[in-house]
């Protein structure tokens, strides 16, 4: 694994920032976080590069402590911060030029490439670029840097949809490169998207890793009820997550559709709706509170 944490928590006095987080992270695999603001996802990759000391627990990248050894981790790790910040003074193409310097096997043309295929003129100073400019550029540097692991924090944030669409192209092609993606989004779709893996965060806590591939496999049928409702029959009874409430019936299922729809079609049913499970039906099952951007 090339990313690994165990119990890991993060404290400020009596708040809990972090709290006892285990996950990994295989070598080549696209890792989501997702949670609503506050729920520690940043806490989470600033403790994984050495920026926070863990209140207890440990994490490792390649190996190496993130705290202890925190510079050997850092030199494996390309970073997108979540508030970019960036020398107003430069232009964008001293910005990449300074990126690509400062860390070895950094390349120039590759940055000034991507910055072409985000669409960035590199000529303007920061001071006068909009906040969305400022994040193609800083995405620009994190991507030509040539480093097993790229994190990015909110990394489609303030960008238009076409935009969008070519940072998940660059992740796709990281991950193709055999680069190990982690970021952290609001954005569902994106993530169901790009991602082979999602971490579920919730008040600090890691509450569920789903994988994506089987999560393309669930569907939710929903129904209305004209008559009593059965308990399913014993072989349906663990494929199925049942809830009745007055006429209306919501189930959800991983298994093969062809058996639970013969039994649906011998029950007293109308209105039948089926469709994929997909995340924002996870997501919604630790966070119905919030809402997320589709």
């Amino acid at each position: 694994m090339l990313v690994e944490t165990e119990a890991l928590s993060k404290c400020y006095g009596a708040f809990v920032a972090l709290q006892s987080c285990s996950f990994s992270i295989a070598a080549g695999e696209v890792f989501g976080l997702l949670g609503p603001n506050g729920a520690g996802k940043t806490t989470l990759l600033r403790l994984l590069l050495g920026f926070l000391k863990p209140s207890s627990g440990s994490a490792r990248i390649g190996g190496r402590d993130c705290q202890r050894q925190s510079l050997a981790v850092r030199k494996q790790v390309a970073y997108l911060p979540g508030d970019v910040r960036l020398f107003r003074s430069m232009r964008g193409t001293a910005v990449l030029q300074f990126f690509s310097d400062v860390r070895r096997g950094g390349s120039y043309d590759q940055a000034t490439s991507i910055a072409e295929e985000l669409k960035l003129d590199i000529s303007v100073r920061v001071s006068r670029m909009s906040t969305g400019m400022r994040q193609k550029l800083a995405l620009a540097a994190a991507f030509a840097a040539d480093t097993p692991l790229l994190i990015l924090d909110e990394p489609t944030a303030n960008l238009d949809p076409s935009v969008r669409n070519t940072v998940l192209r660059l992740v796709e092609e990281a991950r193709q490169n055999g680069r190990t993606i982690l970021f952290s989004s609001h954005v569902l779709a994106e993530a169901e998207e790009v991602c082979d893996r999602v971490g579920i965060m919730r008040r600090g806590e890691l509450v569920h890793v789903q994988d994506i591939l089987e999560l393309r496999r669930g569907h939710r049928i929903g129904a209305r009820l004209t008559g009593p409702f059965p308990d399913p029959p014993g072989e349906l009874r663990s494929q199925l997550s049942l809830q009745v409430a007055d006429d209306r019936l919501t189930l959800e299922t991983y298994s093969p559709l062809g058996p639970i729809l013969a039994w649906l079609a011998s029950l007293p049913l109308e209105e039948i709706r089926v469709e994929p499970v997909g995340l924002r039906s996870l997501y919604e099952r630790f966070h119905s509170a919030e809402i997320l951007a589709t």
